[in-house]
């Protein structure tokens, strides 16, 4: 397990012992690099910093703590990661999870609130550390592709609710996405042109330097050119609203207000701001470890990943994440280690004692990135996609999107997960008992449906059942095999079970296959089993069926099976497997 974090040295002895791995990606370094992360390095900075602001504003948290969030990730993911492009920091998928979980605790930017995101970071953080260290990554994958495009699709909706007043300079609102938008729709006639014409131009800005160059600075130019423009035009008199005062001291360190029954409030909302940053990070250092052809550790980036978060927390900050735009803005510059990450964390750090000049930034102008940022969230050509493919699954991913949006981010994704489980139940628990035959002149046996026009043999029944039997399916078990043998080509003398699929059988799948085997006696049926895996054997030696059915009624193949088994009748040719 710890293999994860520890990597191996030679002692004095030339034995190999066990050694603490920090900075991997910066291990063996190579002057030659260093241009390409110098490179990358500004790319991210120049990304983080409109980035940063955006998302503290989405958190409802003091601008500058966005700036603190990103070099605790960046620091610790470097650190204690091994990935060597990912970004970690404040991300705007977590930062509207936690916020609305947590204004249900206290009034949200309130001194509590602070306190309480603090609390909550180290235990966000807590938990991925957890999920590295007892391997629990695989709980991730119970959210499949339609939950994740349903809650990013959430997310978006969101983001575009709570954005939509600062976009039109209107007063904001608190409550649920409903009550947000009854609101800001009841209070469109007091819409700030100039608020509004700040925060299109810089979606403008925005998308236009998306489209024509990823890695082009387009959020910083147009963050820069706006707060130049308000304050040119002393436009805050003018009803356009602005950061104000930015809090740009030290970072303090420690909790504040951390009890037991602080931990019970926020450990449900850490526990699924955990699982998303589970999710998002695997994905993210998954997808670009393939693209960048290097070998990544994704249970040690967990552990990076947790440890940002626990120190974000410390700080005064929030829960981090890793970044799939931040990641592939330094993999499209050619980063080649984390010294990319901690150039930007650097430069941010060095930021801080004037952030009092971001005093003047519109509120406007953060809400134009952060709608882009919801468009690219919403993922419609993989709606259409799931739509084509499944409309079940459709329906999951639509029922995930309204859910988070207009329910609650925690019972959207229990309720997706929930129908998604279910789902996987009903079909598992009623799966499709396939008759085989034997393919002319081989020894081999498909399904009677498939293209090699395989032949079932006169007197043989061959079945198939590809998946575990067990209590859910027992009974459509045997309901299909009795069916099986009604259809039967001619009067069947032998059944061959083919458990090559069989991975498993409970006590329920047992009694049922000892009600069919007792049907099979009544009617003078021989029965036989053909590639039984171990489980099979242990779970047919425990109930007692092994004895019953006879250690040579269990072959390695099909074939095996009816040429030792079968009742030859003169109707049934004798070459049928190519004998």
């Amino acid at each position: 397990m710890m293999s994860a974090m520890f990597g191996s040295v030679r002692d004095r002895a030339g034995r190999l012992v066990p050694a603490l791995v920090f900075c991997s990606s910066l291990r063996g370094y190579r002057r030659s690099w260093v241009p390409a992360d110098v490179l990358a390095a500004l790319t991210l900075f120049v990304i983080a910093v409109p980035e940063q602001l955006a998302t503290s504003r989405l958190a409802d948290m003091p601008p500058i703590t966005g700036f603190y969030a990103f070099a605790a990730g960046t620091v610790l993911f470097a650190l204690l990661g091994s990935n060597p492009q990912m970004s970690v920091g404040a991300d705007s998928t977590i930062a509207p999870l936690f916020a609305v979980g947590v204004a249900h605790l206290a009034p949200a930017g309130s001194p509590q609130y602070v306190d309480l995101v603090g609390i909550l970071a180290v235990a966000v953080g807590v938990f991925v550390g957890l999920v590295w260290l007892l391997r629990l990554g695989w709980i991730a994958e119970f959210l499949s592709a339609p939950i994740i495009v349903g809650f990013l699709a959430g997310i978006a909706v969101i983001i575009v609710v709570h954005q939509i007043p600062d976009l039109f300079g209107l007063a904001g609102a608190s409550g649920s996405t409903v009550h947000r938008l009854a609101f800001t729709v009841g209070h469109l006639g007091q819409t700030n042109g100039r608020a509004l014409g700040i925060g299109v131009a810089v979606l403008a800005i925005v998308i236009a330097a998306e489209r024509i160059d990823r890695r082009l600075p387009g959020a910083l130019v147009a963050l820069v050119a706006s707060t130049i423009l308000v304050a040119a035009f002393s436009l805050q008199g003018n009803g356009v609203v602005v950061l104000g005062s930015v809090a740009h001291g030290a970072p303090r360190f420690g909790l504040v207000g951390l009890s037991w029954s602080t931990l019970r409030s926020v450990a449900p909302i850490a526990g699924v701001v955990a699982l998303v940053v589970v999710t998002q990070s695997a994905a993210t250092t998954r997808a670009f470890a393939d693209q960048g052809g290097y070998q990544v550790d994704v249970g040690r980036d967990f552990l990076g990943v947790g440890a940002g978060s626990i120190a974000a927390g410390l700080v005064g900050a929030f829960p981090v994440n890793a970044s799939p735009p931040r990641t592939a803005a330094v993999a499209a510059a050619s980063g080649r280690t984390q010294a990319a990450g901690l150039g930007a964390a650097a430069a941010i750090l060095l930021l801080v004692p004037a952030a009092g000049l971001l005093k003047d930034v519109p509120v406007a102008t953060l809400a134009g990135v952060l709608l882009f940022v919801a468009a690219r969230l919403f993922h419609g050509r993989d709606l259409r996609a799931i739509a084509q493919f499944d409309p079940f699954e459709f329906a999951l991913a639509v029922t995930t999107m309204l859910a988070v949006a207009f329910v609650g981010v925690e019972q959207g994704i229990a309720v997706a997960v929930g129908l998604a489980i279910l789902d996987r139940t009903r079909l598992s628990a009623r799966p499709q008992l396939h008759v085989l035959g034997c393919i002319p002149q081989t020894t081999s046996w498909a399904p009677i449906s498939s293209p090699s026009e395989p032949i079932e043999v006169p007197g043989v029944l061959v079945v198939l059942f590809a998946t575990p039997l067990w209590y859910a399916n027992a009974i459509h078990f045997r309901d299909q095999l009795q069916g099986a043998l009604t259809r039967a080509t001619g009067p069947p003398g032998l059944v061959v079970l083919d458990a090559i699929g069989m991975s498993d059988l409970d006590y329920t799948g047992a009694r049922s296959l000892r009600e069919a085997l007792d049907d099979l006696d009544r009617k003078h049926i021989s029965f036989a089993i053909a590639r039984a895996g171990e489980h099979v054997r242990d779970s047919l030696t425990r109930s007692g069926l092994l004895q019953r059915i006879g250690e040579d009624r269990l072959f390695p193949s099909v074939d095996e099976a009816v040429t030792a088994l079968r009742q030859v009748s003169p109707d049934s040719p004798a070459d049928a497997s190519g004998a």
